[in-house]
């Protein structure tokens, strides 16, 4: 098969719409992230039909808009039962679902535990920003304490923020990964990864708000990749909690922080598993 180059493939990855994220916005490199790991993909055999995304509500969720391939908005805080249902659907597809920080840990928290039970063969990207930005800069699980706002009634944020990569790993996510929206390389090869992991695979990505969580931006001095993978959990979990999601000095790890294998929701059905060996579009295909 002649490989495409990334500016080549990007092109058809490209959709008619205006961009209407802020300037400065990191979604614009993770965007260009997206496109560099299902460039590498298809070059490695995939098609891009082979692709189906869902997205949640927020500033994310305009991915949708500005990535030519198929999939459905969700409702907020449901990218992940959408995305299942696409898998459920047709279980030929990869399945990706791009969510946010408020997206994800506010309404749509039980989906997220319940998907490391479950572990369905989806890869999820959380947009972590530290605040509901499309609505002009609300709290969310993650966002720091201090955090300034017009809903707390102190003008600012009392509490200490969640860590969702430990909430993950006692979930039971079978692949579990940060990133950093400044680095599109190294994020789109995580992406990769993720993609090609046979289960449930959390990448959460954190970018900067360039107008409202300002004081978190700039992170990057912080940041570290990792080595390896941690192989006990204990390893982890040490790493995993270096960072607590306030402003400080703490060491912020990226890369790939537990990865295991596990049978899949589609492992359970006989049916899911009659659509894959027969490489059949759904279950229009499946002969009865």
């Amino acid at each position: 098969m002649k490989k495409e180059t990334i500016d080549q493939h990007d092109k058809k990855l490209d959709t008619k719409y205006q961009i209407s994220w802020c300037p400065g916005c990191p979604n614009f490199r993770i965007l260009e992230a997206a496109k560099l790991a299902i460039t590498s993909l298809i070059n490695q055999g995939y098609k891009q039909t082979d692709f189906a995304m869902a997205t949640g509500i927020g500033c994310h969720g305009k991915i949708f808009d500005y990535l030519n391939i198929s999939g459905f908005y969700g409702l907020h805080g449901r990218a992940i039962p959408t995305a299942i249902g696409l898998k459920l659907g047709n279980p030929n597809l990869n399945i990706i679902a791009f969510a946010g920080d408020g997206d994800t840990y506010s309404e749509g928290l039980q989906h997220f535990i319940s998907a490391g039970k479950h572990n369905a063969d989806i890869a999820l990207f959380v947009h972590d920003n530290q605040s509901f930005s499309l609505t002009t800069g609300q709290p969310t699980p993650t966002s720091e304490k201090g955090f300034k706002n017009k809903i707390d009634i102190h003008g600012e944020k009392p509490t200490n923020p969640i860590n969702p990569l430990m909430l993950a790993l006692s979930s039971g996510i079978t692949f579990i990964a940060r990133a950093n929206a400044r680095d599109p390389q190294q994020t789109a090869k995580i992406m990769e990864q993720a993609i090609k992991h046979k289960g449930f695979a959390f990448v959460e990505i954190i970018q900067d708000c360039v107008v409202f969580n300002v004081p978190i931006n700039n992170r990057d001095k912080n940041m570290y990749y990792l080595d390896k993978t941690p192989t006990t959990k204990e390893e982890a979990i040490k790493l995993i909690q270096e960072y607590d999601y306030n402003i400080g000095d703490g060491k912020i790890a990226l890369g790939v922080f537990w990865q295991e294998q596990r049978p899949t929701l589609e492992d359970q059905f006989p049916q899911l598993q009659n659509i894959i060996k027969n490489k059949v579009q759904g279950w229009k295909g499946l002969k009865r």
